[in-house]
């Protein structure tokens, strides 16, 4: 007797599993701000309360995006420890 085994795995298209469909915007933001950024390639003047600096416009987006990333990472850490602590 011949055994045919009827367990397979089902494939879930790419475009539907959870991780990708959570990240598919953030991708494509990055991506857009990105190409955004390297596009201003101007020398602009910059100051921050008292000192000026003369550098690349890229450049200042680039540490403005940085920073609005690292702040998006801390938010996003700190809202998913403080529900994984339930009530008190």
């Amino acid at each position: 007797m011949t055994r045919t085994s009827t367990h397979h795995k089902e494939h879930t298209p790419f475009f539907s599993r959870p991780g990708v469909r959570r990240f598919a915007p953030f991708f494509l933001i990055t991506v857009i701000a990105l190409i955004f950024i390297f596009e201003n390639r101007a020398n602009v003047k910059i100051r921050l309360l008292i000192p000026e600096v003369i550098m690349p416009l890229w450049g200042a987006l680039l540490i403005a995006w940085g920073l609005g990333m690292l702040a998006c990472v801390f938010t996003l850490r700190r809202r998913s420890n403080r529900h994984a602590r339930g009530p008190r």
